[in-house]
């Protein structure tokens, strides 16, 4: 049998052996996990997250392994989900509930597939507490390093499912934490003054995460949150922080599975490419303005539209958002999107914006430099704040912190420095300073490039072929040098997100998993175009 390993068994990971389940050729499957539990990942871990912190899915969006996440949510006990502050009987498909239990939908629906791949002849070895330290592509194959054993494992094929990349918890220290996922959910956080960088579900998360060591949330029948503060912990305030100060929206009621776009096709798109790099991104913002014109000609007009640019579309769309505030804001857009949830009212021009974005990415690897430039700081922008809006039950929370007095927003504005002392973060923005005894950096996932490799020799590898960025085909496998190719199947999401800056999520794991599925029963894919940057 062909043997296959991967790395990481995580999302991507799970939805890569569940599709070569789907392809009914035995193979020998080695899976590797350096966690203790192989098929949670690191997002949904108990380890990194405490009870309170929300998946940015609903089970209706989730590619159902075995079962769907609601049919498994629906055979566990009333008392287990009241642990996680869920109601079995209030159950449904559009929910967003705690990331630790979504892990455990993950763990649970693994632990099926190695069953039933032992049913279909497949040998499947899992690695629990197993980290791989190095990999190389050879002629004949690959060999995979484990930590500790002195030989290496031969495959046919590696997959590399790593996700996403975060600081380790021994780059924090009692008051800085590099990410959220630095050893802040086991650190004591005395009521001070806490800083974190990043207003969007990370930094929200990071700051519920602090704040129920100081007090607790109460939620009333009528969904009303208030939060109660300890006795003693009365000097804790967090600051929210972002170059913007812009909150992000809820969560809105759309169709799903969503609804083919009109005028800006795949056909469309495509032809706008086909064109050449030159002029690209303006051409495509005709086909964004086509589309959202036909979709809501009334918003449309009220935001003059037709007068906008690539450029100039940012400032319009946050417009209101930055002359209301950010809590004004946060309290009209939650009471506007429950309504419209209540009403199953979907905004054509959220929707539009939503599905847009998937689409539009396809031009990234083929815009000039300067496009690209400029795609990142206006159309993308845009796009990243519609599919990233967060559950309405972490806006709830956020203004419940507000009415208690313990949380606020400070707009950093472009021109601002951070200096981590070692015992204090200070902040100088917009001529002022700002001193903060616990800081928590919570600005997502950055892209990462070949230096960033933890395996010394494929970035040996990659390097000497002159790869900055990892570069896979349509099945994921890497395509340079030449010998790479077909040996190994590269899903890890930061390094792809230079060409796709928006690969994230679920549904992006099972679409990853689908095509690298493909590449341990078939020749290695056609080249994925990515031209030279020019300046022009």
């Amino acid at each position: 049998m062909k043997k296959i390993a991967i790395v990481g068994a995580g999302p991507t990971g799970i939805y890569t052996l569940f599709s070569l389940l789907k392809l009914n050729t035995p193979l020998c499957v080695t899976v590797y996990e350096q966690a203790e539990e192989a098929g949670v990942g690191m997002p949904y871990s108990d380890e990194d997250n405490s009870r309170m912190m929300l998946a940015n899915i609903a089970s209706i969006e989730i590619p159902p392994l075995f079962s769907t996440y609601l049919e498994w949510l629906r055979t566990q006990s009333d008392a287990h989900l009241a642990r996680y502050g869920v109601q079995k009987s209030a159950l449904h498909d559009r929910q967003f509930l705690p990331r630790i239990l979504l892990g455990q939908y993950f763990r649970d629906q693994f632990l099926a597939l190695i069953g039933q791949a032992r049913k279909q002849g497949f040998e499947v070895n899992v690695l629990e507490s197993c980290q791989v330290t190095d990999v190389e592509a050879t002629p004949d194959g690959v060999n995979v390093w484990a930590k500790g054993e002195t030989e290496p494992e031969p495959f046919d094929l590696a997959v590399i499912a790593t996700g996403h990349v975060w600081p380790d918890e021994d780059a924090a220290s009692r008051s800085f934490f590099p990410s959220p996922w630095s050893g802040l959910m086991e650190a004591k956080i005395p009521a001070r003054n806490v800083g974190i960088l990043g207003t969007s579900l990370s930094g929200l998360d990071a700051a519920m995460a602090v704040a129920i060591q100081h007090g607790k949330f109460i939620e009333t029948d009528d969904e009303q949150i208030h939060f109660q503060l300890d006795e003693g912990s009365e000097a804790l305030k967090i600051v929210l922080m972002s170059r913007s100060g812009i909150l992000p929206e809820a969560d809105f009621y759309c169709p799903i599975p969503y609804e083919p776009l009109t005028i800006a096709t795949e056909q469309a798109i495509e032809a706008a490419i086909e064109q050449g790099s030159e002029g690209l991104l303006d051409r495509i913002f005709e086909l964004v303005v086509a589309e959202l014109k036909h979709a809501d000609p009334q918003w449309s007009d009220a935001v003059a539209l037709e007068t906008l640019t690539a450029d100039s579309i940012r400032d319009a769309w946050f417009a209101d958002r930055e002359k209301h505030g950010p809590f004004r804001w946060a309290v009209s857009n939650l009471n506007e999107v429950e309504r419209n949830k209540r009403d199953r009212r979907t905004v054509p021009w959220r929707y539009t914006i939503l599905r847009l974005h998937e689409a539009v990415e396809k031009i990234v690897p083929h815009l000039t430099k300067k496009d690209r430039e400029r795609f990142k700081v206006g159309l993308a922008r845009i796009f990243i704040d519609n599919y990233a809006a967060i559950p309405s039950q972490s806006i709830r929370r956020l203004l419940a912190l507000r009415e208690a007095g313990i949380i606020s927003i400070l707009t950093l504005g472009d021109d601002y420095e951070m200096a981590v002392k070692e015992d204090r973060t200070v902040i100088e923005a917009r001529g002022e300073v700002a001193y903060f005894d616990v800081f928590i950096d919570a600005r997502g996932q950055k892209p990462l490039k070949t230096k960033d490799l933890p395996f010394p020799v494929l970035r040996h590898q990659l390097e000497s072929a002159g790869e900055e960025i990892p570069d896979v085909g349509d099945d994921y496998t890497l395509l340079a040098p030449d010998y790479l190719r077909g040996r190994i199947a590269f899903g890890a999401l930061p390094y792809l997100m230079h060409d796709r800056p928006f690969v994230q999520g679920l549904v992006v794991c099972a679409e990853i998993g689908e095509a690298i599925a493909k590449a341990a029963v078939q020749p290695a894919s056609r080249v994925r175009r990515r031209l030279e940057f020019t300046d022009e």
